[in-house]
């Protein structure tokens, strides 16, 4: 070093060349609001689909979390409700492991999957008012990610 600044032009500082820019390419996109919404209507799939075999589990077992209603509009019994949340709560789980791994078929399926279990909440909110409310705005979700996504197009 000979004691002098050294200069910021020197050949060993990176240059700043604005004639680079846009040169590169972008980084593939995923559609947008609606392609993050997929990822995350597949795992919220997941999750659902295992609290609802849980639901179902604990409607079968007869168990003090639900309280016997009596005369109900619907005419199902707890057991019922039971088996109907069990068997859609493991498919919902496997169709959203499913959407997490990229299947096409999962797309219209989780729409199918998710509407129907909208309405068998809808069913169930004498039973559970507040969590029916909460797995329906969930459903409304992931049914608007799962329709709104639109996969790249590969050329």
């Amino acid at each position: 070093m000979s004691g002098q600044p050294q200069s910021h032009s020197s050949p060993r500082s990176p240059v700043w060349d604005p004639s680079h820019q846009g040169t590169g390419t972008l980084p593939p996109t995923h559609g947008g609001l609606a392609g993050g919404g997929v990822v995350f209507a597949g795992v919220l799939m997941l999750v659902n689909g295992v609290l609802a075999v849980l639901q179902g589990i604990s409607a079968i077992a007869e168990d003090d979390v639900y309280a016997d209603l009596g005369d109900y509009v619907y005419k199902i019994n707890l057991t019922g409700w039971g088996w109907l949340l069990l068997s859609v709560g493991v498919v919902t789980a496997v169709v959203g492991g499913s959407i997490l791994r990229g299947a096409e078929w999962a797309r219209l399926t989780g729409i199918l999957l998710a509407s129907l279990n909208l309405i068998l909440q809808f069913l169930f909110l004498q039973y559970a008012p507040i969590w029916s409310i909460i797995l329906i705005a969930t459903d409304v979700f992931v049914i608007w990610a799962l329709a709104a996504y639109r996969p790249p197009v590969s050329s």
